[in-house]
């Protein structure tokens, strides 16, 4: 199941994805937010409505997370070009709820970084609380659904700071979207590629992960308590890179879609 979080008649609404008349559409409004449902996806009410084209609606975000948690350096080559050593155990940071931005929606560039750089990654969605698992549990109990992220950094910032709440905090650093599916599986391998301006600029793959999901969940739930709605941003590949005003991102996800936001000057 697809699902995003749209605006219909000025209110925001979960929505159904799927397929219709050969493009992906908003097909039925979901009643329940999906990180409240207690069953599947597909058990989830909806009503129908007409249908809308997912690349003429207005979406939002597709996550209410209660908080954003990060991994850095989850790729051996991104460690790699940025010069720093391979983390011993999941590297993870916060990025704040007020980061979050929908697709399409303008990146703002602070006035007080030289240098802001694009991030993609595969968000996780969490499905259900999740606190110090014992070794039977199974991690994929635990989450809703995948999607797109663009963890965006004021690099100078970052290296000025020695730590990163203030380079990967700004309002606006953290597109997601467009849509959440709990159809594609990342232990198997999900390429994700970024384009600036149509070019690549990263293309890596969820099996080059340093730290599977399982560790990864395992570890963030060893030191906070993930709640449903959570997003989890699992790294980066290599190919991390500037970009100025006037430049559009676009990340895609195998099975998640594309996530595309212009940047623009504060």
């Amino acid at each position: 199941m697809r699902y995003c979080r749209f605006y219909l008649d000025r209110d925001a609404h979960y929505g159904l994805v799927e397929s219709f008349a050969g493009k992906e559409a908003i097909t039925r409004v979901l009643l329940t937010a999906p990180e409240e449902g207690d069953g599947e996806l597909e058990d989830l009410p909806s009503k129908r409505m007409d249908p809308t084209a997912l690349e003429t609606a207005r979406l939002l975000a597709p996550v209410r997370p209660s908080k954003i948690v990060c991994v850095g350096r989850n790729y051996r080559e991104h460690a790699a070009e940025l010069g720093h050593e391979l983390p011993a155990e999941p590297l993870l940071f916060l990025k704040p709820t007020s980061s979050l931005l929908g697709p399409g929606e303008n990146i703002r560039r602070p006035k007080i970084s030289q240098r802001t750089d694009y991030e993609g990654e595969l968000g996780v969605v969490i499905g259900k609380t999740c606190y110090k698992l014992s070794p039977e549990d199974d991690v994929r109990a635990y989450i809703l659904g995948y999607t797109c992220i663009n963890d965006f950094t004021a690099r100078d910032l970052q290296n000025k700071d020695g730590q990163w709440s203030r380079a990967k905090g700004f309002d606006t650093f953290c597109p997601a979207g467009p849509v959440v599916t709990d159809e594609i599986d990342p232990w198997a391998g999900v390429p994700v590629v970024t384009k600036v301006n149509g070019e690549v600029r990263q293309s890596g793959n969820t099996r080059e992960f340093i730290f599977p999901l399982d560790v990864i969940i395992r570890h963030i739930a060893e030191v906070m308590t993930l709640h449903p709605g959570d997003l989890i941003a699992t790294g980066t590949p290599q190919g991390v890179g500037p970009v100025v005003a006037g430049d559009v991102v676009e990340i895609t996800v195998d099975g998640a879609g594309t996530l595309r936001n212009p940047i623009v000057d504060e």
